[in-house]
């Protein structure tokens, strides 16, 4: 009993599970068809509203094929429309043109028949002409041999016969007229004569060449010379051969003369001594060294003068090295007249005539100023100044005017713009007026540049000075490459070529000189 009621019950409970079991099922596939009902509508919602969208994503684009096909077709057009219309224009043209060559070959025709039939009028004219040349040749003879006939003179005694008339006519108006001449000057002699006067004086007012040549070093006392002397002549000839000037010690009291054409050289010896005396020790080790010191102080002068004189005259915007030029320019002279101040006024001079006429005031002070910078160059040349010192202010960026007016103030080149004879008038009333150069200086000066030249040509040869007025040259030279033998031969190469090339009053000592150091320094 108790058994089949267990069974029972495992068999009621297998069923209410498999019930519970399906129902479950059931339930859980009602949800599951629901919510794939839901999906379905969901995904047909989605696909439609894509092809909504894709429809009009088709219309825009359609849309905007059609405007941008309509734009382009719009300019297709008037691109169209502008050849078209160059093409009339072209045409149009090309018919004017037509028509006008038609014109002037019709013209061209006319004038041809026109010379044409001058031409044919010329050559009968010219026939004729030669007929009557050739009749008047005829008469002309006839009228010789009738005369002939009358005179009884020929053509050639009667020819003779008028010159020796001629002649006589000729010398006694030549004689009345040089007699004129002289009443003339008789009342004009004394008038001229005080011109010539007054000029001569201008002129002996300038300075000579042995002023601009020789410079006077003032001294405290006389005992100072023995000690510029030196042991034997040992520091004169150390700082003559440091400087390259000749120094002059004699009798003259409290003086000491220096001698040399390049008056930066002379400044350099005489600011040297200065320092020399003032230090008190004077050997040649020093001399050297103060020498050195004076040339650097020197160039630094040198371009303090350019800047000082650009900036009193106006002047902006030089390049250095014109400046350090301009500054060169004080210790030149140009026959006797100091190139500088002569620039200075040829500046002053320009601008005011620049300035008469309307012209740039500026620019001509300036080319003024320039004008003569090719007279100072650091090795000789072969080209005029002028020449050189346009090509130094092409070099350094000057105006074209500027270079044109330096080149051409000696007429080396062509005058291109108004300036350039401004300039060449200024410098002509600075340096060509009565008593203000002369040439001794520069000739003399030129012949000691030349002498140095000369002995700087040869292999070997370091420094060159012409000192004793050109009458001594000191050669200065590289011992490694010159020996004692080579020397000797050296100083008689250059004496044959002096001898040679040279003119020069009495006699050239050409002393050579090789010098070998050893110098160590001790630490």
């Amino acid at each position: 009993m108790k058994i089949n009621v267990v069974v029972w019950l495992l068999m009621g409970l297998m069923i209410g599970f498999i019930t519970c079991y399906f129902f479950v099922k059931k339930t859980i596939l009602k949800k599951y068809i629901q919510l794939l009902e839901k999906t379905n509508i969901k995904v047909k919602k989605i696909i439609k509203n894509a092809e909504k969208e894709g429809e009009t994503i088709k219309r825009k684009k359609i849309f905007q094929a059609k405007e941008k096909f309509t734009e382009l077709k719009s300019k297709h057009e008037k691109n169209i429309h502008l050849r078209e219309k160059k093409i009339v224009d072209t045409e149009k043209k090309t018919k004017e043109k037509k028509i006008r060559l038609s014109k002037e070959i019709e013209i061209y025709f006319q004038r041809n028949h026109r010379l044409e039939n001058q031409i044919h009028d010329y050559e009968k004219k010219f026939k004729i002409l030669q007929r009557k040349k050739e009749n008047f040749h005829n008469v002309h003879l006839k009228q010789i041999e009738l005369l002939e006939k009358i005179s009884n003179y020929s053509s050639e005694e009667a020819k003779n016969k008028l010159i020796e008339k001629l002649k006589e006519e000729a010398k006694i108006k030549a004689q009345a007229h040089i007699q004129n001449i002289i009443e003339e000057t008789e009342l004009t002699a004394k008038i001229k004569a005080r011109k010539i006067i007054i000029q001569a004086i201008q002129r002996l007012g300038t300075e000579q060449a042995v002023e601009n040549a020789v410079s006077v070093f003032h001294i405290e006392s006389d005992d100072v010379k023995g000690r510029i002397i030196g042991r034997e002549g040992r520091n004169i000839r150390a700082l003559e051969k440091a400087t390259g000037v000749d120094i002059i010690v004699d009798d003259t009291p409290e003086a000491i003369l220096l001698s040399c054409f390049n008056p930066i050289r002379r400044e350099v010896a005489r600011l040297s001594l200065h320092k020399l005396i003032i230090d008190g020790r004077i050997h040649p080790a020093k001399i050297e060294e103060i020498v050195e010191k004076t040339e650097k102080q020197i160039e630094e002068e040198i371009i303090e003068i350019g800047k000082k004189n650009i900036i009193d005259l106006g002047i902006h915007g030089i390049h250095p090295e014109l400046i350090r030029m301009i500054g060169k320019m004080k210790y030149r002279s140009s026959y006797g007249q100091n190139l500088l101040q002569h620039s200075k006024e040829v500046s002053n001079l320009s601008g005011i005539l620049a300035s008469e006429l309307g012209l740039n005031s500026k620019l001509a002070k300036r080319a003024g100023l320039l004008h003569d910078i090719g007279k100072v160059p650091e090795k000789e040349s072969e080209f005029p100044h002028a020449i050189l010192g346009m090509q130094w202010a092409e070099k350094y960026g000057e105006n074209i005017e500027v270079c044109n007016a330096i080149g051409s103030h000696h007429d080396e080149i062509e005058m291109k713009n108004l300036i350039s004879p401004i300039i060449q008038i200024s410098d002509s009333i600075s340096g060509a007026r009565p008593g203000v150069r002369r040439n001794s200086f520069e000739s003399y000066s030129k012949r000691l540049k030349n002498l140095e030249n000369l002995a700087l040509s040869f292999k070997g040869v370091n420094k060159a000075f012409a000192i004793q007025a050109g009458r001594e040259l000191r050669v200065l030279v590289e011992s490694e490459k010159i020996d004692d033998k080579k020397a000797f031969q050296l100083s008689f190469d250059i004496t044959e070529k002096i001898k040679n090339e040279m003119t020069y009053p009495g006699q050239i000592k050409v002393t050579v000189i090789r010098e070998t150091r050893a110098v160590q320094i001790a630490r």
